[in-house]
């Protein structure tokens, strides 16, 4: 098939050699000209611009978006649609918000374009072992774009699929993230205990490849604490403060408009809060209100 590819950072680039690879024609755009002739080494066709980009391609056409979510969608969309006609087809593959899926697609459809939101998983490894794919959207729509799927995928019949209409997909990979928040937490916390306690000169690296085998909690998130584990055994230089990238926010407003407990995923997120100030006014109010009431011992900044 062929595939025009909007965004060529590590993810959509990687995308984009990965379809090469497998069979298929793409051309590929990014702002950035220089990122645009090095895919054009793998193989990748490179257009300068959204229009010449979109005249490299056959009708009807598929576009795939990997560009961050929010406004930068809504301009990218707005500078293409122009110059698209009808039977075209949107797909985002980046990590919007499920309900800027639906406002969009029902936009693009009332112009005869199709729009399909693709949740996508596997981050830098995807080029070698293949990305997991949330879609939704039109299922005749998604059946024509099947053979991208199956290219980019794990394998052809193998994580990767259809989960419902418009908005379908990037709901499914918002609690991904959601779930992905929960379970990254619970490795930190534990790893943690582990190497307060002193007295028994604990290894953790050790102990995370003892897990890696017939454990019940091995996965490949342990995977990759091993390997960073590895680099670096005591996360020597390593800041303690943690970006959330907005899913896992999602997530937990999703759980209290539709009434559903999510105290791991809500614990988790608050967790990167609390890392994202290094100085949290609560704490030093907690310790003002410990010495009023009691006399308490108040520590100063530079006394910590």
């Amino acid at each position: 098939m062929e595939l025009g590819m909007i965004g060529l950072g590590k993810m959509g680039g990687f995308m984009a050699e990965r379809l090469v690879r497998g069979g298929h024609r793409v051309v590929g755009y990014d702002r950035d000209a220089a990122v645009v002739r090095k895919v054009g080494e793998k193989g990748i066709g490179g257009a300068n611009t959204l229009e010449a980009l979109i005249a490299g391609l056959k009708a009807p056409r598929a576009i795939w978006l990997m560009v961050p979510a929010g406004a930068p969608v809504d301009q990218t969309i707005d500078l293409l649609t122009p110059h698209l006609t009808p039977g075209d087809t949107i797909i985002d593959g980046g990590n919007s918000y499920y309900k800027d899926d639906v406002r969009r697609g029902a936009a693009l459809a009332a112009k005869g374009l199709n729009f399909v939101d693709c949740g996508t998983s596997g981050g830098v490894w995807g080029l070698t072992e293949g990305y997991s794919m949330m879609v939704g959207g039109d299922a005749d729509v998604v059946r024509r774009l099947a053979p991208i799927f199956q290219t980019l995928a794990p394998g052809p019949e193998t994580g990767w699929g259809r989960v419902g209409p418009m908005g379908a997909g990037h709901f499914v990979k918002m609690v991904h993230n959601g779930i992905e928040y929960g379970i990254m937490e619970a490795y930190a916390e534990g790893l943690d205990l582990l190497q307060h306690k002193t007295e028994f000169g604990l290894d953790l690296l050790q102990i995370s490849k003892i897990w890696q085998f017939g454990s019940v909690i091995r996965s490949w998130l342990l995977d990759l604490t091993v390997d960073a584990l590895t680099k670096n055994p005591t996360l020597q230089g390593i800041g303690g403060y943690v970006t959330d990238s907005g899913e896992g926010r999602w997530t937990v407003i999703e759980g209290v408009e539709l009434g559903v407990a999510l105290p791991v995923i809500s614990s988790s997120l608050d967790m990167r809060f609390r890392s994202q100030n290094p100085e949290p006014f609560a704490n030093k109010l907690l310790a003002m209100m410990r010495h009023e009431f009691g006399g308490h011992a108040v520590k100063t900044a530079a006394e910590k």
